[in-house]
């Protein structure tokens, strides 16, 4: 686990699985995957075997030894849901998310179905935690817009979204049971551009619909009015130089009741 993440929206990631497969177009850059390619043959090294896919069942303890309460990522370098990942192993990451409540655990994803049908039959023990926040990765309209669906079709406690990296305006964006919205630019050193009145069309909806909003970053390519947008911060995430219709960082606010079992979700800045 990283202690001290370098998220903006989270304080720790949690890895028991690594690697992954690309499966769509906000795959094409993975900083997961550049980064542990890195490392493919240094012996020793957690990604000695690249960016294939390990379940590391070491890690599995981890969250139970942080006493102090934080945002955890989780599988910040991979997908739990992925095809290679048993069901046995997903409810182990489950139970160890029911074991150390006193975290909140940000789970991402792209295979979407597979967690939707999951948290609706086999890990609905998991489904209704306040704690753990479900979420799926919505980059474009073709891959992304389908996985929202699915994330609206589980029946959780908390729902987040991920438009980030955002490549093309979604239109008139459907949050209906989104508690959270995560949206920004690509970073790597091959962005695609990321033009910020898609990102306005995201805070837009999200203020409409009453759904709290964060804006990670512009990213390296941001564009404004058809024209780049020149920034001293190679990530776009200086929040200073960002126009000030979209210096938006908010988190969901949950409350729930004594027995866990129930919420409400508000925003907060």
């Amino acid at each position: 686990m990283s202690e001290n993440s370098s998220i903006e929206w989270t304080d720790a990631t949690w890895n028991p699985v690594r690697g992954c497969t690309k499966v769509s177009p906000g795959c094409k850059h993975c900083y997961a995957e550049t980064f542990a390619e890195r490392f493919r043959g240094t012996p020793g090294h957690p990604f000695e075997q690249g960016f294939d896919l390990r379940i590391v069942p070491d890690k599995l303890e981890e969250p139970l030894r942080w006493k102090k309460p934080r945002k955890i990522f989780v599988n910040s370098m991979s997908d739990l849901f992925q095809d290679g990942v048993p069901d046995d192993f997903i409810g182990d990451v489950v139970d160890v998310m029911l074991t150390a409540c006193q975290h909140t655990y940000q789970v991402l994803t792209k295979r979407s179905e597979r967690m939707r049908d999951m948290l609706n039959s086999t890990l609905c023990r998991g489904a209704k935690a306040s704690h753990i926040w479900w979420g799926v990765s919505s980059e474009d309209r073709k891959y992304g817009l389908p996985r929202i669906a699915h994330l609206q079709q589980a029946d959780v406690a908390v729902r987040f979204v991920s438009i980030d990296p955002l490549l093309e305006d979604l239109g008139g964006l459907d949050l209906s049971g989104i508690h959270w919205v995560i949206v920004g630019g690509e970073s790597g050193a091959k962005a695609r551009p990321f033009d910020l009145d898609w990102g306005r069309r995201v805070i837009l909806e999200a203020r409409r619909q009453k759904v709290a909003c964060f804006v990670k970053q512009l990213g390296r390519r941001p564009v404004e009015n058809g024209l780049p947008l020149r920034l001293a911060s190679s990530k776009g995430g200086d929040w200073d130089e960002w126009p000030g219709d979209i210096r938006l960082r908010e988190f969901p606010r949950v409350q729930a009741d004594v027995a866990g079992r129930r919420r409400n979700v508000e925003v907060e800045g």
